[in-house]
């Protein structure tokens, strides 16, 4: 028979006796409590000192555990929480857009004729009065002066009526001082009645003449102006032979090639201005009032390249159908290395705001399917509060909604409702 499996089977029986029928004096010897002498009468009552001294081990390998499970029974739900202090933020308005040229005009031509010129290619650097077209002049220089000799023919006209118009009012004065002597003579029995009737229509025929004379100066200075008016025209026309560069910029298409017929509305060639250059954006009208004129703005292009500048566009009516609104930012593009059309993700610096740096985990749902975090109230309690999401980051969101210091539950969370009493443990902001 063998000793050993009896032995084995006496100590465990010892230790489960202690750590079921003699529960309280095994949990107060294991707090170091005075044990009473019931319980030590019945201790030492045991069989086998052999025995006892087993089962005073089983009780130190079990009392720790049994006073953890006290422990837990007393305490609330473990939870690891965040200890974090609201920071100020830059509370950007982020939005989608493009690069466009601060320039872009669609050169014509204003007048009839074919291309003399050789053509510029796309690309080509062009200073505001480069040629850009020159076309066939045809007869318009004969036109121009046949213009010019038309105006000087009015001009010559206008001694001439200019004289008639004195001759006229000296007649007309002598006409009345002739009435006059007529007209006392009359009175004075010296003169007949067909005398002095004949002295009156002398003075208003005069009075005609100046009217008449006056009325072709008058024709003499309009045909002066429409010759003037005429050689205008043609030199105007003579000047719409030779299409400009409005300004520096880069050509975007060829010009004209040569011997093509140009009419008005044909295209010569498409300039583009880029030492500056627009993004452009649609705000949602939730957040347009957050943008300002000449607030920052930075934006990171499809091919990495980040670019600053300043909002200058702010429109006042919105897209019907989008109901946004748009915004331009200008930013400087001296090397030409922002193209035209490219996309970028736009942020304009806002008004800042206080808000709380915490990881993604950390949030959750109520009941109600509102997203928000849980936080441990100063009564151990969890309290559940709804957030605004100010910002997302790689490594944790910024949010709003809320107090100034607040202990954030990041482990645990999903475990809790409002109300239910929590032991929580800890944990550094920089963890």
């Amino acid at each position: 028979m063998r000793v050993i499996p009896l032995m084995t089977a006496a100590v465990v029986t010892a230790g489960l006796y202690y750590a079921v029928i003699e529960r309280d004096a095994l949990l107060a010897f294991a707090r170091g409590e005075q044990v009473s002498d019931e319980t030590a009468s019945s201790d030492v009552s045991e069989p086998t000192d052999a025995s006892a001294t087993t089962a005073a081990a089983a009780a130190e390998n079990v009392a720790p555990q049994a006073a953890d499970a006290d422990k837990a029974d007393n305490s609330g739900v473990r939870v690891v929480a965040l200890r974090s202090t609201a920071r100020g933020i830059d509370s950007a308005v982020v939005l989608r857009g493009q690069t466009q040229a601060i320039r872009q005009v669609e050169v014509r031509s204003e007048t009839t004729s074919t291309v003399l010129s050789e053509p510029l290619r796309k690309g080509a650097q062009v200073k505001a009065g480069d040629l850009l077209c020159k076309l066939d002049p045809g007869t318009r220089p004969s036109t121009l002066l046949e213009a010019k000799a038309r105006l000087s023919e009015a001009k010559i006209r206008v001694p001439e009526a200019r004289a008639r118009l004195d001759e006229a009012r000296a007649r007309l004065k002598e006409a009345q001082i002739n009435l006059t002597a007529a007209a006392k003579l009359s009175e004075g029995g010296f003169a007949s009645e067909t005398r002095l009737a004949s002295s009156q229509a002398a003075e208003r025929s005069a009075v005609a003449g100046v009217a008449t004379a006056e009325t072709g100066l008058e024709t003499t200075s309009a045909g002066i102006e429409a010759a003037s008016a005429q050689v205008a025209a043609a030199e105007k026309e003579l000047a719409r032979l030779d299409i400009l560069a409005p300004f520096d910029g880069l050509l975007e298409s060829d010009t004209a090639e040569l011997g093509s017929l140009m009419q008005p509305g044909s295209l010569c060639a498409t300039v583009i201005q880029l030492e500056t250059i627009k993004l452009v954006g649609y705000v949602p009208e939730t957040e347009v009032n957050r943008v300002t004129i000449g607030a920052g703005a930075r934006a990171e292009l499809a091919n990495g390249r980040n670019v600053e500048g300043k909002v200058t566009f702010i429109s006042r009516s919105a897209d019907p159908t989008t109901r946004t609104f748009e915004v331009e930012i200008t930013v400087p593009n001296p090397d030409l290395a922002i193209r035209d059309g490219q996309t970028a993700d736009i942020v304009i610096s806002a008004e800042g705001s206080k808000a709380h740096y915490l990881p993604q985990s950390a949030l959750t749902l109520n009941n109600d399917g509102q997203l928000g975090v849980r936080v441990v109230e100063d009564d151990m309690t969890v309290g559940f509060y709804p957030i605004q999401l100010l910002r997302d980051e790689a490594s944790g969101v910024w949010l709003g909604g809320l107090p100034e210091q607040a202990d954030v539950i990041v482990v645990g969370q999903d475990f809790v409702v409002a109300g239910v009493s929590v032991a929580p443990t800890y944990k550094e902001v920089s963890q």
